[in-house]
């Protein structure tokens, strides 16, 4: 008779079959239109996200900034750097941050998923001790004429049922 029965979490097996989310998770598979649209999207922000796209925005800016201090307004020099200088070259410059950001974020979310693949691993097999600490005490209680009775007198509920996507 067992004393306890192990019921693993469903997400357990789960986290086996498909590991940590991945960015690539994300991106659409059904029609070849959104496929296209992604990679599209996926390389025009590998462009405007890199610091070669800043610095070539920060050239094309500075091309019209001879006129902006040409005309002699300060209203119009302000409207270059607030519209052309700041917008055109702070969107690649930001965008590389962001990129910079998400690489040091999914680097901690494989951490973390690969702290709890560790630690999942680690209870198996404080699980697995467990079970022979149990039966050598199975085995005293014989020798003993000892009648070990169960730690409940209900079993434990069932693992809730979970679904995944």
């Amino acid at each position: 008779m067992a004393v306890y029965e192990h019921v693993p979490h469903p997400h357990i097996k789960h986290r086996e079959l498909t590991g940590p989310v991945k960015v690539a998770d994300q991106h659409p598979t059904g029609s070849s239109y959104a496929r296209f649209n992604t990679k599209v999207a996926l390389g025009t922000t590998g462009f405007v996200g890199s610091m070669s796209c800043a610095w070539l925005f920060a050239v094309i800016a500075l091309i019209s900034l001879p006129a902006a201090i040409s005309s002699g307004n300060v209203i119009t020099i302000i409207a270059w750097i607030a519209q052309t200088f700041l917008q055109l070259v702070l969107l690649s410059v930001i965008m590389v941050g962001q990129n910079v950001q998400a690489s040091a974020s999914d680097a901690r979310s494989l951490a973390t998923f690969k702290d709890a693949e560790a630690l999942i691993h680690e209870f198996i097999q404080l699980q697995g001790h467990l079970f022979a600490q149990d039966e050598l005490i199975r085995e005293l209680a014989a020798k003993l004429n000892v009648e070990l009775s169960p730690l409940h007198t209900n079993p434990p509920p069932p693992a809730a049922e979970v679904e995944f996507e």
